[in-house]
């Protein structure tokens, strides 16, 4: 890598970690969001029509966000989008819809209802 920091300031394995690896990183993260959550998909001949999918985007983006950090400690924080969604959102389950609540009934054999429980407990509201 060609990079014109001062050699004795930083050493190659500092700018390897902190510089190289992290644009890996944010790399992952576009191609997250274009690919799992949908932000490419602008094809409406209508601007706004296309501006309010991206923003539908960015928004589902930020609830990933919070699921990852309710999922701390568990083998799904740092999990991609589309694993979140497949575990965790695309569920078979019953909705029950009450005056006060709404009742999620998941099976005790379901292979993600033990992180489903975390989630919901972790999150708040």
């Amino acid at each position: 890598m060609v990079t014109f920091l001062p050699a004795d300031t930083f050493s190659a394995r500092a700018v390897y970690e902190r510089l190289y690896c992290a644009r890996g990183n944010m790399e992952n993260t576009i191609k997250e969001q274009q690919l799992d959550l949908f932000s490419d998909r602008t094809s409406a001949t209508c601007s706004a029509a296309n501006q309010l999918r991206l923003l539908f985007s960015a928004f589902a983006s930020i609830l990933f966000d919070a699921l990852r950090q309710a999922l701390h400690g568990t083998r799904l924080a740092r999990a991609t989008a589309g694993t979140l969604r497949l575990r965790l959102l695309k569920i078979g389950a019953p909705v029950t819809v009450s005056v006060r609540r709404v009742k999620v009934a998941i099976d005790s054999a379901h292979p993600s209802a033990a992180a489903f429980a975390r989630v919901h407990a972790r999150l708040p509201g």
